[in-house]
């Protein structure tokens, strides 16, 4: 069999002056995307074209689009839902699918792979929920107001990130992880809250129905299936069950996210040598084509298998996170009227205490906790990281936004209670934004000064020594 010595650079099929012009016309826009910033660019204009649509002349517009309806009909049943409904709770289990994956990679062989450093963005989470929590109590005395104290708890995960991806270079890979992990148990904390205190009670039949939904993924994986797609119906079931149980379902994407498997089969060299040896094997002799089918569908699973599940489903997964439904997300979330709100007496204390919860309580439980983690040597900071990069973590942490507005919807039943709430929550989340750009671009450099090691806690020197 005759290698050719050089692969065409076009199909047989392309015209080579169309395809060169579509390349040249597809370079601003792979610029575009390939800066860090472009998702946050994104969220800030799906945020504001939410906002001025609904306290336009147009505003009904606006709902009514969220709340048309889209129905499935399958052997007589037939669902409706809402294509909010659809944003909030299908298309971000996707992305908390993807977060839950990324996490799991950091705990396995990560930043996060030592029980120390491990210990670090739960003692940071932990704080960040319980100090907003004791602040709002503290301010809202009114027995109406007392209920939203679950409302500044949680952290906006995609808003929190595109703050980071604004600052680029200024963020270290190893900040961006620890926030990945602080906002990730955050919301599995909030969700926590939300099925004991925000919820009616919890349908345990239909919890255990998810819960076989984990246990059918694991025994896929114990049998060697490692078709993607053969895990989407047992994740279904994990979705159905913890919806049916009266669960936010985006849990079930941290849960299915952290039973995806993180190690290789094949990895890189079994790859390279797979090549290699059917190379070898189709050099010599005329190849039939029974032989050439078999030989590609084993180089199709040496490719396949070249990277662990979890790794390629993050890279074929990411893009479409970041640039679509994240900014969906904040559009069918932030478009929140602003007509009539009055806040006096109990909803100015809701106001108040949700500004105060996540503008000052944020960032003080998150610094004051790890600071006790670390002095305490039960978490170290990880490498290249200071007590600089914590307090713009405390910052960030305290941009509320998608969570806390869900918390409120279910916390307060009064409508001029659950205004007051979103206007805090809006206010202090973009208040949160624009003090952690400040604060990045006056505290973080984008290289590694001599003065750096100056802001390293004591027990992380110790460490390193």
């Amino acid at each position: 069999m005759t290698v050719p010595s050089e692969i065409p650079r076009t199909p047989p099929e392309a015209w080579p002056p169309l395809m060169r012009a579509a390349r040249v016309m597809a370079k601003p826009l792979a610029r575009f995307l390939g800066i860090q910033a472009s998702s946050a660019v994104l969220l800030a204009v799906a945020t504001a074209v939410a906002l001025a649509w609904a306290n336009s002349p147009w505003a009904s517009s606006y709902e009514s689009l969220l709340q048309m309806t889209v129905g499935v009909s399958f052997r007589g049943a037939h669902v409706e839902r809402s294509l909010q409904w659809i944003v909030n709770d299908v298309l971000m289990v996707v992305f908390f699918f993807v977060v839950g994956m990324e996490i799991r990679r950091e705990v396995h062989e990560g930043e996060l792979s030592t029980p120390r450093r491990a210990a670090l963005p739960v003692a940071a989470a932990l704080g960040g929920m319980l100090a907003p929590a004791a602040v709002y109590v503290g301010l809202a005395t009114q027995p109406g107001a007392r209920e939203g104290w679950g409302v500044p708890m949680a952290t906006d995960i995609a808003f929190a990130v595109g703050v980071f991806a604004a600052l680029g270079k200024r963020v270290p890979a190893a900040l961006r992880v620890l926030l990945l992990a602080v906002a990730v148990i955050d919301d599995l904390g909030a969700i926590l809250v939300i099925a004991v205190f925000y919820t009616g009670g919890i349908a345990w039949s239909a919890l255990a129905g998810a819960a076989l939904g984990v246990a059918a993924i694991y025994a896929m994986q114990a049998l060697g299936v490692r078709s993607r797609l053969a895990y989407v119906a047992p994740g279904l079931v994990v979705w159905a069950g913890l919806y049916g149980a009266g669960i936010h379902p985006t849990l079930a994407g941290v849960i299915v996210g952290f039973a995806t498997p993180v190690r290789q089969w094949v990895g890189p060299e079994g790859f390279a040598a797979r090549i290699h040896e059917e190379h070898e094997a189709l050099s010599g002799d005329p190849v039939d084509r029974r032989e050439l089918l078999a030989s590609l569908e084993r180089v199709e699973l040496a490719r396949r298998e070249a990277l662990s599940p979890s790794e390629s489903l993050i890279e074929a997964l990411h893009p479409w996170v970041a640039y679509a439904i994240m900014p969906l997300f904040a559009f069918a979330n932030a478009g929140v009227s602003l007509r009539g709100v009055s806040l006096g007496g109990a909803e100015r204390e809701v106001a108040l205490a949700i500004t105060a919860g996540l503008l000052i309580g944020k960032p003080l439980g998150v610094l004051l906790t790890s600071a006790l983690a670390i002095r305490l040597k039960l978490a170290t900071l990880p490498i290249g990281l200071t007590r600089r990069h914590l307090v713009v973590l405390g910052v960030v942490a305290g941009i509320g936004f998608t969570m806390s507005l869900f918390i409120a919807q279910l916390a307060f039943r009064d409508p001029s209670l659950l205004l007051a709430a979103k206007v805090g929550v809006l206010g202090a989340s973009a208040a949160a934004v624009a003090l952690g750009l400040t604060l990045g671009r006056a505290l973080l450099s984008p290289e590694v000064t001599p003065g750096a090691a100056e802001d390293v806690d004591d027990a992380e020197r110790s460490t390193e020594r």
